[in-house]
């Protein structure tokens, strides 16, 4: 019960601030998958040949390895915050 009375404390306010949190971290997210590097340029230099030394083929490793960290981070992130969402929708009586 004390969950409901916290619950039924929360404005709606509330609700819009991680309603708009939410559609800026869906935003963020996009971003940064479309800004890494696709998987599938390592399979054709592997049929037509490669001519990348060991240095080439890594130097851009730094931001792809950065980049996945920021999706696997937010998008834990967003997961969280739509479950607080919809518990706290779920647990008010209105309408947001």
């Amino acid at each position: 019960m004390a969950l409901t009375n916290v619950l039924a404390a929360i404005s709606p306010v509330w609700t819009w601030v991680l309603g708009v949190i939410l559609v800026v971290l869906a935003v963020f997210l996009a971003i940064v998958i479309a800004k890494q590097a696709g998987k599938e340029k390592g399979l054709s230099g592997t049929i037509v040949g490669n001519s990348d030394s060991y240095f080439g083929k890594n130097r851009g490793g730094d931001k792809d390895a950065i980049l996945a960290r920021l999706t696997i981070i937010g998008s834990v992130l967003l997961v969280i915050l739509v479950s607080v969402l919809v518990i706290i929708v779920k647990n008010t009586n209105y309408t947001a």
